[in-house]
């Protein structure tokens, strides 16, 4: 089937399934939250998730405030007190934490309007793709004229193969898929930092460069200086990212000025650069 016009087989269906819903999950409270829910939980100083945990429950949007947190299985869930469940899951919107939607967005579940959980059976191959494509754009990579792709070889070997797919995983983000457009082996499954990326930057590329040629490099930086995204033309109109760093968030290519538009952000200033 296909997600934002790009395929997908039942090998990455299988593992968004489980990334969604898993047989245990984090749920953060607030000390005063847990006593008067009994909920046992543990410090959330020093909790360790794997990335795809991190990203399913936004770990990064969650309030500082929520320093507790409670590791249950939706059995568990299912045998609290329906008062205690329903105050449990708006705790988890309240502070900020992901995968935690509407019963009233899926009307074919035949669910309560109310938040709830995802279970494994819920998560159909069409539901799976309204959920992953929620947050994102149809990639138009089919759009892009062959000699756009046969011009953009040299500079960019590894962009036709990159551009419309998803990450196997939350490895990957935009510095990593501009590397690895251009070339450089293994980038692209990386969650590459910013030290690797900027050498990268004065390595491989020069100041300047024109949106209608392929190998510029688009690169936001905030008023600190910091590198914040990236993207690379194609050429012809066209240029390839990833929007985020999250598994949800494929690698899409978009017209070069919708891609601009999309990642406009207060306090980011865009700069170019040209691959050599």
């Amino acid at each position: 089937m296909n997600v934002l016009n790009i395929p997908v087989d039942d090998a990455l269906l299988a593992a968004w399934r489980g990334w969604l819903a898993p047989a245990r999950q984090p749920f953060y409270l607030t000390g005063a939250e847990a006593d008067a829910l009994e909920i046992e939980t543990v410090p959330r100083a020093g909790l360790t998730l794997t990335p795809e945990e991190r990203d399913t429950v936004t770990e990064w949007n969650i309030s500082a405030l929520a320093d507790r947190v409670a590791w249950l299985t939706l059995a568990a869930v299912d045998a609290l007190p329906p008062a205690s469940r329903r105050a449990l899951l708006r705790a988890q919107v309240r502070h900020g934490r992901g995968n935690v939607p509407l019963g009233r967005a899926f009307p074919e579940l035949g669910l309560p309007p109310g938040r709830f959980l995802w279970r494994p059976e819920q998560l159909t191959a069409g539901v799976l793709a309204r959920v992953v494509a929620a947050s994102g754009v149809p990639c138009q990579r089919s759009e892009v004229p062959p000699g756009v792709w046969r011009a953009a070889q040299e500079v960019l070997p590894g962009a036709r193969a990159l551009a419309g797919s998803f990450p196997r995983g939350s490895a990957g983000n935009c510095f990593g898929t501009v590397m690895g457009a251009a070339g450089v082996p293994g980038a692209a499954a990386e969650w590459m930092q910013r030290e690797p990326f900027e050498a990268f930057l004065q390595g491989r590329t020069r100041p300047g460069g024109r949106d209608d040629r392929a190998g510029t490099v688009l690169l936001w930086r905030s008023r600190d200086g910091l590198a914040q995204h990236a993207a690379v033309t194609l050429g012809g109109g066209w240029a390839l990212h990833k929007a985020a760093q999250t598994w949800w968030t494929p690698r899409v290519v978009l017209p070069t000025p919708t891609l601009i538009r999309a990642s406009r952000s207060v306090g980011w200033r865009l700069s170019r650069r040209q691959l050599r």
